[in-house]
């Protein structure tokens, strides 16, 4: 193997097949990065064998391919290597199997490499028919909803993000059962058949940083334990939860005591302010009262003080509210609305507050209220 490449090309292919390199790898040689060169291009590939990424650079993008070949990098210093290179043109050059010579017109590596016959086979199949989503769709979906993933693994199947799709109707969904985000779209082509699958929140979250916010076409192609996301010139393949995912349907209300609308700004801003006299408790806890069409935001800590905020508001509702809930979660929940006209729809101290744009349905941001004694 013996190329030239372009810093800039390289590097920002490398920044995204890294993301499928995993800490906790227990296979050695899934470590490092597969370079493989033909007289067609470079495809990069990194796994951590529940999630593989592979991206293709074209030959006509590479400076000069003067001999083919495939060798295992460790991921630890390339990306580094290839970063604070000087050059704007690397020349990679494998001295034998296990040995790569990395130089410019400035300076030179020659790094040990791993055994390219002990990684894995891993195979990237597409469907004929995939589901197919516009990228700044896909990437907002995922931004405005997996934030409310669960973390613990008590429940493992609610780490991950739910994608139900039936007909030309998709659902996104994710909970850890203290907050729930929910958002509905609709598709261009339908689908044959229901789709229902649970992708880890962890592969979720690196696929959303590799989507730009553009138009571009995302190949989905679903199988029974994996999904396979093709984008431009990438291909992004995650292992599925197994098990059952919740019905989730009859935990938002459809019926509220009280309705408010404010902006979301408004609002936002006062609970943020009321959050930092709670900051460092583990529950993040503020109160919020509705009161004669007046809304008040008020928190305490025994040891720092206490505050109190009023927001304008605009409700019908002549019943009163106290009820408290994590500032956290409320904070992330709004921050994921994009319009300022917000309803915040109220029943009681102990059912479910629903949060959604004046304007856009689609979206369903929901958060349990917390028992204060």
């Amino acid at each position: 193997m013996k190329f030239a490449i372009e810093k800039n090309i390289l590097l920002e292919n490398l920044n995204n097949v890294a993301r499928g390199i995993s800490a906790k790898n227990v296979i050695p040689v899934l470590n490092g990065i597969k370079f493989e060169l033909t007289n067609d291009g470079l495809t990069l590939m990194a796994s951590d064998s529940e999630l593989t990424i592979e991206t293709f650079i074209e030959s006509k993008l590479i400076k000069n391919i003067e001999s083919t070949g495939t060798i295992i990098i460790s991921s630890k210093y390339i990306l580094e290597i290839i970063r604070k290179m000087p050059s704007e043109v690397i020349n990679f050059e494998m001295m034998d199997s296990l040995k790569i010579k990395i130089y410019s017109d400035f300076n030179q590596y020659n790094l040990n490499c791993l055994d390219p016959s002990e990684y894995p086979s891993i195979k990237l199949i597409t469907h004929k028919d995939p589901i197919v989503l516009k990228s700044s769709v896909l990437k907002e979906l995922i931004n405005q909803t997996s934030f409310a993933i669960s973390t613990q693994e008590l429940r493992p199947i609610l780490t991950g993000l739910n994608i139900k799709i039936n007909g030309d109707m998709l659902e996104c969904l994710g909970t850890d059962s203290y907050r729930l985000a929910k958002k509905n779209i609709k598709i261009d082509t339908p689908v044959e058949g229901d789709v229902n699958i649970v992708i880890p929140g962890k592969n979720v979250t690196e696929l959303e940083h590799i989507l730009m916010d553009d138009e571009e076409d995302v190949n989905m192609h679903v199988f029974n334990n994996r999904v396979l996301f093709q984008y431009k010139n990438i291909k992004f393949q995650t292992n599925l939860l197994s098990g059952t995912f919740p019905n989730t349907s009859n935990l938002i209300p459809t019926e509220f005591e009280i309705i408010v609308q404010t902006k979301k700004n408004d609002f936002l801003g006062a609970v943020d302010r009321a959050s930092l006299l709670t900051q460092g408790k583990e529950k993040n806890i503020i109160k919020m009262k509705v009161e004669n069409k007046e809304m008040i935001i008020n928190s305490y800590a025994s040891e720092v003080g206490k505050t109190e905020e009023k927001i304008q508001i605009d409700t019908s509702a002549t019943a009163s509210i106290d009820i408290s809930f994590s500032a956290k979660y409320m904070m992330e929940a709004l921050k994921t609305i994009k319009e300022d006209d917000i309803l915040i729809l109220l029943n009681n101290d102990v059912k479910p507050l629903v949060i959604k744009s004046v304007s856009d349905e689609s979206l369903i941001q929901l958060i349990l209220p917390v028992k204060t004694y």
